[in-house]
């Protein structure tokens, strides 16, 4: 029988064959686990990286009087696992056609925006944006895309598509009032 125990207090130590040790008894298993929640064997496979680089940095904080240590690496993994779901961190991946059929899409906001009045205060404050942070607003505000399908329209990482939409709003708001 594994010491996990034994070897959380040795990764909390630097030994990172306890950390290996710990990856080759339970990363299978933990796997499985994270795959029954986000539903994706490629995310499950990420949520279970990350769980163990968080294992390695919290390996100290880890306490025998609380619990398992098996268990203890284990609510790692599910709460990993339920955070990339809550965040909408990733997204329903869509098909290529789909992806183009959008990219043509977008080339109408565009056109809402070359559509606003020229002295309005909508298209002033929007033109004083970033291209990204404007584009990023009208294609979620006139096109109604998700975070996710912005990431993929202007090839960028969801959470860099999240931040301009929302940098962007506040920027907006500031403008407007």
């Amino acid at each position: 029988m594994l010491d996990h125990a034994g070897l959380l207090k040795a990764c909390a130590g630097g030994d990172r064959t306890a950390l290996k040790n710990l990856y080759d008894a339970e990363a299978g298993r933990m796997i499985a686990v994270a795959q029954r929640i986000v539903r994706r064997r490629e995310l499950a496979e990420e949520v279970v990286q990350d769980a163990f680089v968080q294992i390695w940095r919290k390996a100290d904080s880890f306490s025998a009087e609380k619990g398992s240590a098996r268990g203890w690496m284990y609510t790692i993994v599910r709460n990993r696992a339920l955070n990339l779901i809550r965040d909408g961190a990733r997204e329903d991946l869509i098909d290529a056609e789909t992806l183009d059929r959008a990219r043509d899409e977008s080339a109408d906001i565009g056109d809402a925006f070359e559509r606003l009045s020229a002295n309005s205060a909508l298209r002033r404050c929007l033109e004083a944006l970033d291209v990204e942070k404007r584009q990023s607003l009208l294609l979620s505000y006139v096109s109604g895309y998700s975070h996710g399908e912005i990431a993929a329209l202007l090839r960028v990482p969801v959470g860099t598509a999240k931040s301009w939409v929302r940098r962007g709003l506040l920027a907006l708001r500031d403008c407007m009032a």
